[in-house]
Parts: C-alpha cells; structure tokens; sequence
C-alpha cells in the first residue's frame, strides 16, 4: 500500500505532509506508519517507515528530524542532523535546506508552521498541557527569531482528537479555568460530572491570539478512524497494550 500524506493549501510552498498510517511496514497493533522509536513496535519496522518518510520528503534519512517530546514548552532551532540523545523538547524551528522536521502524535496535535516569504518553518507537539503553557507562541517567537514575519506565518493543525471523543473530568478543567474563566467556552456537557475538551478550538484560539491570521485544522479526528490514523486513547479503550505513532512532517 502506498504512503497517505494530507497536506493543505496554506503550506503549498513547503514540502510538507501529515501521513497517516497507511503504507507502512509494521504489523500487528502498529500495523502501517508507525514512525514512533518510543513505542514496543520492531525498530526494524520503525527504520523502514521513516526511511519512506524521509524518501517521500526527498531528504537522507538521517534528515528527518524528531526529538524526545515530553510536553513541554521547549523549542530546538535545528540547522543539521541530530547526533546521539534527541534533545527533550516539543517543537522545532529551522530554514536550513536538506532537512524535514518531524513531530509524532496519537491524539495530540500535530503543528505545521510555515512564511513562505523567509523560507522559515517549524512544528510543534500540543497536547493540551504544551498548548496551555505555550508551546505553539514559543515555536512562532522562535520563527520570528529565524527572521520569519509574524503576518507572513501560516499554521496547520493536523489530524487530532476530536471534541467528542475527549471526555475529560472536572479537574482537568479546572486546570483551564483556573488560567482563564473564559476557557470555559472550550467545553461542553457530558455525562454525570464528566466534559469534552475541544481540542483542537483551543489549539486554533491560541495561533489567531499570536497573531497568526491564516491557522487552520484539516478536521480529521483520530480517534474516529482506526484506518488511517493511531489513537492513544481509542487504544486505552480497546485495551491494547501500546499505540502507533503519526507523523506530520515539513521542510525549509
């Protein structure tokens, strides 16, 4: 089966791609694209699915960049190939040719930012935790950094859990209303004490708040579609032991 990639119109000067898992090499729970080092999966299976990533980018292998995400903040400013430990960090700027920057996701959103007058691009990792404390403003100050212009920045939120599917409880929002009453307007009623999160809303508010006139979410949920996405989530709830991992890629 070949490669599934979702792009968007707003990044059409990048290379640039949200794959899904159809056309990889793993098997079993993982069975497709799993790009994730992190995961139980065969490393062997891993190897292979980013090799034809980065061949579908048109960069080396050793090109394709991703970090050790741990929902933070932090951002790399990255200018050639990792070596040894990846950096702990949840998003990445760069505008050096030759590379792809890569961020994995099961549920969370995947963040694909590009000025296409500078050459300037980066991604971020949002779950809800980096999304509240900043990562996605961190990742446009970085840009700006590189010499990007704020107005000129275009960003795509990739396929994610949709508001339905993430039912949360009253503390996790408390978490955001502790921040700002007016958060509140990203939840809505669920069963007993229990409420869904609007992801992606969320994501979106925070890129238009920064500044970022052109931000977008391509509307595929992951937890909807057990073809072509991984879901952390769906796999609690089905009782898998691990999960894939998507990856959304673009290049300078």
């Amino acid at each position: 089966m070949t490669l599934e990639i979702l792009s968007h119109d707003s990044l059409a000067e990048f290379r640039h791609g949200f794959f899904t898992r159809r056309g990889g090499a793993s098997s079993g729970i993982f069975s497709g694209l799993n790009c994730g080092f992190g995961s139980s999966d065969q490393t062997q299976a891993v190897t292979i699915n980013r090799a034809r990533v980065a061949d579908a980018m048109t960069v080396q292998e050793n090109a394709l960049i991703s970090v050790h995400q741990v929902h933070s903040a932090l951002v790399l400013n990255v200018t050639s190939p990792i070596q040894g430990e990846k950096p702990h960090v949840d998003a990445m700027v760069s505008k050096t040719k030759g590379i792809a920057l890569g961020i994995l996701t099961a549920d969370c959103e995947p963040v694909l930012f590009g000025d296409p007058t500078t050459g300037v691009v980066g991604v971020a990792h949002a779950g809800w935790k980096g999304a509240l404390n900043g990562v996605l403003e961190a990742t446009i100050d970085a840009m700006i950094g590189l010499g990007a212009v704020r107005r000129n920045i275009s960003a795509v939120i990739g396929p994610s859990i949709s508001q339905r599917n993430y039912e949360v409880g009253p503390e996790f929002m408390e978490i955001f209303l502790n921040a700002d009453p007016m958060y509140d307007r990203f939840f809505a009623g669920g069963k007993g004490d229990r409420v869904h999160f609007d992801l992606p809303a969320f994501g979106l508010m925070r890129l238009r708040s920064a500044g970022i006139h052109t931000a977008e979410w391509t509307r595929h949920c992951t937890y909807d579609d057990p073809d072509r996405f991984y879901s952390y989530r769906r796999s609690v709830h089905i009782n898998e032991v691990d999960y894939g991992r998507l990856i959304s890629v673009i290049c300078p």
